[in-house]
């Protein structure tokens, strides 16, 4: 409903009927839309971080590790494609029910703090280069799935081509591996000049 309606269209009694749940009882749990609507978003990004975990990233080699990430991430928000939806509806909001969440900040340091370590651990087998800064890393992880579930109808129609058909999904993905992996990757001299 929220992702369908954005927050303001949303209606309690159409997330009631959807849900098969007793209008009182969402009350009753929540208070009001805007907790609900707050525990729909922090239960979304509980989902991405539970699965990113799942991944056991700190057990692979470093290039493994960021493939696994770049694949895990893309194909989550295809899976999911109501989790764009509803990031643009937080979005419209200017993030004010996310910065009254307090455990988002918690849910996120862990992956920084692993991107990091697999960074350093690249590093050190001088594979990955040394400027890489782990934030803005997962932002560009992020943004190449993000960007194609979330526009998939729009570039679809502008470009002629259907972005949904399964050849087409596997090329991005596989795309968006090997820019990470390439812009992660030590240049060495002779391939800097090619």
């Amino acid at each position: 409903e929220f992702c369908t309606a954005g927050f303001n269209g949303a209606r309690v009694d159409a997330i009631a009927a959807r849900a098969k749940a007793n209008k009182r009882l969402l009350y009753h749990y929540f208070g009001n839309k805007e907790a609900l609507y707050s525990a729909v978003l922090l239960d979304a990004y509980k989902e991405i971080r539970r699965g990113e975990r799942e991944l056991s990233l700190t057990r692979h080699p470093p290039l493994e590790a960021m493939d696994r990430l770049v694949r895990f991430t893309f194909r989550h928000f295809l899976a999911n494609p109501w989790f764009p939806r509803l990031l643009a509806v937080e979005n419209l909001q200017n993030a004010r029910f996310l910065e009254q969440i307090a455990d988002i900040p918690a849910l996120h340091s862990p992956l920084v703090a692993e991107l990091r370590d697999i960074l350093a651990r690249g590093h050190q087998t001088g594979v990955f280069r040394t400027d890489v800064d782990p934030l803005q890393l997962y932002i560009s992880i992020a943004g190449l799935g993000y960007f194609y579930v979330s526009n998939m109808q729009t570039l679809s129609v502008i470009f002629g081509r259907d972005l949904s058909e399964l050849a087409m999904i596997q090329e991005r993905e596989a795309l968006a591996v090997q820019m990470v992996l390439d812009h992660l990757q030590v240049r060495h001299p002779a391939s800097a000049t090619a």
